[in-house]
């Protein structure tokens, strides 16, 4: 049922504004991390050697899954997205995009992906990718977001799948290396999401969506940020020992980025009442996350893992003699 508290329709003066509003209602700020995550893990899945065509092809399938599942999230949202004044501006709840046109849009969105990866991928990846859309909405959208301040634990699992996208893709498979990508984005999604919330408790109060931060506050919601991360730099780690999926350039970058994160979500623990320090919790775990997709990558590059082993040997000699 259409809420009464969406503004009626707003016709487009021209053609650009057409697409820009259908292009703003798949969030497009949130889709490229979720795609770097998808090509790492296919760089880590092809030992370096991608086939950049199908890197291309399912980067663009990627893209499209992702897209359809915010425009559905818009779709429900659209009562509360009314109610915030920062989100109020959105195509649906301020008139420029109809519920149903929305609704054939995503429809169109998640064909044209499962038909691409199904295509020129395969049909493990397609379907996972399909998996990651009803996740996103059925569990967190649906069930979660509005009824639990465990959200985006449980919910998070949606935003780990494009790894295993990524490694489907290239090996017609899920190995132990992407169920650990899995987990490495899974455990990293609360400390990301919570500092967020800390900023806008705020607005998810006033539409009583239970984040954490509303139900226990800033100082619990920064302690679990702190456990979360703490959490996270071993999991990172699984992907040298037991797996050897990732070298030890990679895990040396990932214990320092990790560290780095330690330490930002520690001040915060500290001054749980601190936005600027929340702010940077959330721009960090952004960079955090980046550059630890592209450790993946320059680790799994035939010259690096050359040049280490080739360095290793070489004090290895000098040390021995």
């Amino acid at each position: 049922m259409q809420p009464s508290n969406i503004a009626s329709q707003v016709h487009h003066e021209n053609i650009n504004q057409v697409f820009r509003s259908y292009y703003q209602l798949t969030k497009p700020r949130i889709i490229p991390l979720l795609l770097i995550e998808t090509a790492a893990s296919m760089w880590v899945a092809a030992q370096g050697h991608p086939n950049l065509l199908l890197v291309l092809v399912t980067l663009i399938g990627g893209w499209l899954a992702a897209a359809s599942a915010q425009v559905i999230n818009c779709v429900y949202d659209r009562d509360i997205d009314y109610d915030m004044e920062r989100t109020r501006d959105r195509p649906i709840p301020s008139g420029r995009i109809q519920v149903r046109d929305a609704l054939i849009f995503a429809g169109l969105l998640a064909l044209s992906s499962f038909t691409l990866l199904a295509g020129f991928a395969n049909l493990l990846a397609a379907c996972l990718a399909m998996a990651g859309i009803v996740v996103y909405i059925g569990v967190y959208t649906h069930w979660l977001k509005r009824s639990s301040p465990q959200n985006i634990v449980i919910g998070g699992a949606a935003g780990a799948i494009p790894p295993m996208v990524g490694w489907a893709a290239v090996t017609g498979h899920i190995g132990w290396a992407a169920w650990i990508f899995f987990a490495i984005v899974f455990v990293w999604t609360p400390p990301h999401f919570w500092a967020l919330a800390i900023l806008i408790k705020d607005d998810y109060a006033k539409v009583n969506v239970p984040m954490l931060p509303v139900i226990v506050g800033n100082e619990e919601t920064a302690k679990q940020i702190w456990l979360y991360t703490i959490l996270l730099v071993p999991v990172t780690l699984l992907m040298v020992c037991p797996t050897e999926a990732c070298g030890w350039l990679y895990g040396l970058l990932a214990l320092l980025l990790g560290g780095l994160f330690l330490q930002k979500a520690y001040d915060l623990k500290q001054c749980p009442g601190d936005r600027d320090l929340a702010r940077g919790v959330f721009k960090y775990s952004i960079f955090y996350m980046m550059l630890l997709s592209a450790a993946m990558v320059v680790d799994s590059l035939p010259v690096t893992r050359y040049t280490v082993q080739a360095l290793v040997g070489f004090l290895g000699g000098t040390f021995i003699s």
